[in-house]
């Protein structure tokens, strides 16, 4: 894995971290639907894109 690659990986997995607490909070709490959703598919394709760097080694 280059230096890039790894450094994507660590902006990812600190995103994520922030993330997923306001997902739970946000399930918690059902005011607003298009949120939960917006919060759901970011914590996704932040997940896919982590996956995909983890596999090209």
């Amino acid at each position: 894995m280059d230096k890039k690659a790894k450094k994507r990986l660590d902006v990812i997995n600190k995103k994520l971290q922030t993330l997923r607490p306001r997902l739970a909070g946000s399930r918690e709490q059902t005011d607003d639907l298009q949120e939960l959703k917006q919060l759901e598919d970011e914590v996704a394709a932040l997940e896919a894109e982590a996956k995909k760097l983890k596999e090209a080694k």
